[in-house]
């Protein structure tokens, strides 16, 4: 089988896993920078480029980063056009990647979350912090990742203060109560084909409430209950998502979705669970590839 992992830069963890993982079951695999393709979009015979060379593929293992999601999104199209099974599919990855969109469709489904709300005007700010319970409170750019744009709000002043600068640069915000029996830890699961098939628990570092590997938080072998195990598997699902890492906080009233990734690091999760993630995927690829309709499937949003 031929795979293509799109990805910017080969020598990161989760694309070297792959790749390694691919090769030793025997697969011909490459790296692309997706930035680097271009396309001819064309009804009869649609094609991707890269420096001169068209790519063909059985299967694309998309690893495309927040910051490049619209032109990474339009090359994961393109793939579909051409009737290339990918891990995750265009619209599944765009949904995902819009966090009150994601936030929307999870509830829709009944999947737990947060107390959440969210305004256009500041006028509204007293009561999107009544809503969710009061101070503290956590304060998200919709447009942040990796713990960045999150901010918590001790007090009501402190709150308020926050969302009328973010607010004050145009920017869209998300307001969640404020998960406190979590100290400063989350869950991570991986979902690959409505399995978990690997979880940690993330630490924040002291004095930070982000759990985030990338914010200093620390990563240990977890057990998960079957109503996490059940909630994570749901989320996936929801989102369209054959891999998913899946956050959730353990609350009072359950395990509580904070957010779904398309793309999902495996250097941490592989390392505490001591599970081959990147292996899994190989092997879902292995069986959904071959199980893809030969004629063109279009997508569907609801």
């Amino acid at each position: 089988m031929k795979i293509l992992i799109l990805s910017r830069n080969p020598k990161l963890y989760s694309t070297s896993a792959l790749v390694r993982a691919a090769e030793s079951r025997g697969h011909e695999v490459r790296v692309v920078d997706y930035l680097r393709c271009y396309m001819n979009i064309t009804s009869r015979k649609p094609r991707i480029y890269v420096d001169g060379e068209e790519l063909v593929a059985d299967a694309v293992i998309p690893r495309i980063s927040a910051r490049h999601s619209f032109y990474g999104n339009a090359v994961v199209r393109q793939f579909e056009m051409m009737n290339v099974f990918t891990l995750n599919d265009s619209v599944a990855i765009a949904r995902s990647r819009d966090k009150l969109r994601s936030l929307q469709m999870l509830a829709k489904r009944g999947v737990g979350l947060p107390v959440t709300g969210f305004a256009h005007h500041t006028e509204a700010t007293g009561e999107l912090i009544k809503m969710c319970g009061g101070a503290p409170l956590v304060i998200k750019l919709l447009e942040g990742t990796q713990g960045v744009g999150v901010v918590l709000a001790e007090t009501s002043k402190a709150a308020e203060s926050v969302i009328e600068a973010f607010k004050g640069l145009n920017a869209n915000i998300l307001v969640q109560e404020f998960i406190q029996e979590a100290k400063g830890a989350d869950i991570r699961c991986v979902v690959i084909g409505g399995k978990v098939v690997a979880s940690m628990k993330r630490q924040a570092a002291e004095g930070e409430f982000r759990s985030n590997l990338h914010r200093g938080g620390s990563a240990e072998k977890v057990k998960i209950t079957p109503e996490e195990r059940a909630t994570a598997i749901r989320a996936a699902k929801a989102m369209g998502l054959n891999l998913a890492g899946v956050d959730l906080l353990r609350s009072n009233h359950g395990a509580v979705v904070m957010e779904v990734n398309s793309s999902p690091g495996l250097e941490g999760i592989e390392a505490s669970s001591k599970k081959d993630v990147a292996g899994s995927i190989i092997e879902f690829i292995e069986k959904a590839a071959v199980k893809k309709p030969k004629s063109i499937q279009s997508g569907t949003d609801k």
